[in-house]
């Protein structure tokens, strides 16, 4: 007799992604790479701002799982210092992206927490993935404006002063 699973639908070619989740610093970014729930992220660190070294990683990391060089990448990123550059050229490198922000990040508040990048990239990388499979309440996605709308309120900005 053949075992019964959970699992109402097959994996298909659709459901093949790598999800990407960064935590950005000063002078570094750390990846957290994986390809579903219930794996544990695969950790890899590079030179803040390096976009040649950023791609490299990537189609490392699809190799390494044994992705196809064409299957999607979905990443995600807390709002804050670095702004909105890298979503923009995430979108035109064809990685779907998410800015998040950061206070919307479901925290156990008894829970006495550690600090630390490793943490940090290991829940976005989890929410990331809960999001994508249809976990739409995990989190609040910030609109990222164009960038003519930045310009636009900057100009606005400095005609009031």
């Amino acid at each position: 007799m053949a075992k019964k699973t959970t699992r109402s639908e097959q994996y298909t070619d659709r459901h093949l992604a790598l999800f990407l989740a960064f935590e950005l610093g000063v002078s570094e970014w750390k990846l957290g790479f994986s390809t579903g729930l219930g794996q544990k992220a695969r950790r890899r660190s590079i030179p803040a701002r390096n976009l040649v070294r950023l791609q490299a990683e990537i189609a490392a990391e699809k190799k390494r799982f044994g992705l196809p060089r064409t299957a999607r990448v979905l990443s995600c990123y807390e709002a804050g210092r670095d702004g909105f550059w890298l979503h923009r050229y995430l979108s035109q490198a064809g990685i779907g992206n998410l800015v998040v922000d950061s206070s919307s990040i479901e925290v156990n508040r008894r829970a006495r927490r550690a600090k630390s990048d490793r943490l940090d990239v290991q829940k976005l990388l989890t929410m990331l993935i809960r999001y994508h499979f249809g976990e739409h309440k995990v989190w609040c996605v910030v609109h990222v404006p164009s960038p003519e709308m930045r310009i636009t309120l900057a100009c606005s900005a400095s005609r009031s002063e």
